[in-house]
């Protein structure tokens, strides 16, 4: 990290009660992570068939492909298949990672004694945010992924059908599966994520002379939320795509991955680097439209609460 640092402004430090402030928070990621699931799960559900196809008997030649196949094969909803597990935990997990972030930029704030915020204090804000958003996300990943490469109509019927299988069968580790890779995933991206996007803010307000972001244009939220997208899937793409992998896997068995290392091994000497970075076009095509959304509702809704 530079050691440049960046001026908090007079919200981070105000005297409203952190319980208050922390609901407020809550309530602003929920609608941002309502938002982010609405616009990118068809882009997700695209990037996942592509990360666990098999390549040796691939269902599609490519992304357009995959668009394709699955809109004809099973309509416009195709693309939102397992998107009632992520409305209702993406919601979940996106109002985590603000109250985590935002509480730990107010201690943060605390332990300088009211001088600004270094990088590596934004960057382990957005860290620590991720690290408890995972305790949710991954769970939620996982049975939203499972859903999303189920083509037929055999295997689960929905969400709770496919939670109560797992869970009958293979107890909490399994509805866990996958966990370590996502808590490393969390850390890396939203420690990334959330820097990006309080930079670029920042920066914007100190050449503007501003005092506050509500005072931001739309535009230019949605456009730094979406800079924080880019920021974080250009860093983390390889672990999703192990993390795709090993949710996917079978259990018992039919396991094909041991453990996430066993995963990159395998990946690496069957597909070689490229089969890290699988489905990365409509990952990459999700990451400004949803991440812009996630950021404009947030911010949205706490000015709406804060007036």
């Amino acid at each position: 990290m530079a050691a440049t640092e960046i001026a908090v402004m007079p919200e981070l430090v105000s005297e409203t009660s952190g319980v208050v402030q922390s609901l407020k928070d809550c309530a602003g990621g929920t609608v941002g992570g309502i938002l982010q699931v609405l616009v990118g799960q068809p882009f997700d559900t695209v990037k996942v068939r592509l990360q666990t196809q098999s390549i040796t008997n691939p269902v599609y030649k490519g992304m357009m492909d995959c668009v394709r196949q699955t809109h004809q094969k099973e309509g416009f909803r195709g693309f939102y298949k397992g998107t009632t597990t992520p409305l209702v935990g993406i919601g979940a997990c996106v109002s985590i990672q603000f109250v985590a972030v935002e509480y730990m930029k107010r201690r943060f704030t605390q332990d300088n004694k009211g001088q600004p915020l270094t990088n590596g204090q934004l960057y382990l804000a957005g860290a620590t945010g991720g690290i408890a958003n995972s305790i949710v996300s991954g769970p939620v990943e996982h049975i939203r992924t499972r859903l999303q490469v189920q083509t037929s109509g055999t295997g689960y019927s929905g969400p709770i059908d496919c939670i109560r299988q797992i869970y009958r069968s293979h107890g909490i580790q399994g509805i866990y599966k996958g966990q370590g890779i996502t808590m490393a995933r969390e850390f890396q991206g939203y420690g990334a994520y959330f820097f990006a996007y309080e930079w670029l803010v920042r920066r914007s307000m100190e050449k503007k002379g501003l005092t506050s972001r509500a005072e931001l244009p739309s535009w230019e939220v949605c456009l730094y939320g979406a800079g924080a997208g880019y920021a974080m899937w250009l860093t983390i793409y390889p672990m999703d795509a192990v993390k795709s992998k090993l949710q996917t896997d079978g259990f018992g068995a039919a396991r094909k991955y041991s453990s996430a290392m066993d995963c990159v091994k395998k990946t690496l000497a069957v597909e070689g680097a490229g089969g890290f970075f699988r489905g990365i076009g409509p990952c990459l095509l999700r990451a400004a439209p949803s991440n812009a959304a996630t950021f404009m509702g947030f911010e949205l809704a706490m000015r709406v609460i804060n007036n």
